[in-house]
């Protein structure tokens, strides 16, 4: 499946770079993870193109689009795809977003009547917001490394040092860890430095685990920044948001699990998944039995999930 890069140009002169498939079918526009990029969804892309119209953004911070800190919050790249949807269509459309895009996509069917098909992927409702977010994964993962990487002067490919002091390396014995995370980070810098522009590549470690590493080479560790300080939610009301959400939405939960160190490993808990449920109206929840990226994870199964709610 061929898709066509375009890039539209907001009014303030932001540029949100997209790939889009044109189609008859009904407009489904993707909205991907933090530290990835639009070809996050490249192996469900040709499914879903059977059935939809794609248009697969880069957010601002991510891949080509516009790299301004400013915009590295909800209301601004909410706002500003408002605008773009608007620009693209008369017609009402299907939302889906991934992790935080997920919450960018709660912000859009919330303040516009655009959407009347919202599929979130695991998105960290709640869970990001507040003194809450130091008790999940990702602030103890990226979000912290973004923000030790922004105050440190000796490494500047933030790839590199991202693999280097990830909080995956928890989870290796503890007698061998260092012994591995300096023989596979001497491999990592070798092909960083060959291969700059390219998602990372280490020898012997299987492609599930460096699923985070796809796109993040065009990551801008401020917009991780904004999640460590929480100037990503701009002091949104998730109550109210989600509470003013009227179209059709589907909400897809992937496991989450209690690490040894009390660390939430997941976008959100059952509690949390209860609190949006009682709030949007209109709301499926399907379960997945795999990790955060059900893309990537259970293709078939996140396909026929995603299909199944044009019916």
């Amino acid at each position: 499946m061929k898709l066509e890069n375009c890039q539209y140009k907001t009014s303030d002169n932001s540029i949100i770079n997209y790939y889009e498939a044109d189609s008859s079918n009904p407009i489904l526009l993707i909205i991907h993870a933090q530290s990835a990029n639009s070809s996050s969804y490249s192996d469900v892309i040709k499914e879903l193109s059977k059935r939809f119209h794609l248009i697969l953004i880069d957010c601002y911070g991510h891949g080509k689009s516009s790299h301004n800190r400013e915009k590295y919050n909800i209301v601004s790249q909410g706002d500003d795809l408002i605008e773009f949807i608007k620009c693209k269509t008369d017609e009402k459309i299907s939302i889906l977003g991934h992790s935080s895009g997920g919450l960018i996509a709660c912000y859009i069917a919330s303040k516009s009547d655009l959407c009347d098909n919202l599929i979130l992927e695991d998105p960290p409702i709640f869970s990001c917001a507040g003194e809450k977010r130091f008790k999940y994964y990702n602030y103890n993962d990226l979000s912290t490394v973004c923000h030790n990487f922004i105050n440190q002067d000796e490494e500047k490919d933030f790839v590199y040092y991202y693999f280097m002091n990830q909080y995956m390396w928890n989870f290796f014995p503890e007698n061998s860890r260092e012994k591995i995370r300096s023989k596979s980070g001497k491999s990592a810098l070798k092909y960083r430095k060959k291969h700059p522009d390219k998602p990372l590549k280490i020898r012997f470690w299987p492609k599930k685990f460096l699923e985070a590493f796809n796109g993040m080479e065009e990551y801008d560790p401020y917009f991780g920044e904004n999640f460590y300080n929480d100037a990503f939610n701009c002091n949104i009301d998730y109550n109210r948001l989600l509470s003013q959400i009227s179209c059709k939405t589907l909400f897809m939960k992937a496991n989450t699990e209690i690490g040894d160190d009390s660390i939430i490993m997941g976008a959100l808990t059952d509690e949390d998944l209860q609190q949006v449920t009682d709030l949007i109206n209109d709301i499926t929840v399907e379960y997945f039995d795999c990790g955060h990226g059900i893309h990537n994870e259970k293709k078939k199964e996140f396909v026929k999930s995603v299909i199944e709610t044009l019916k």
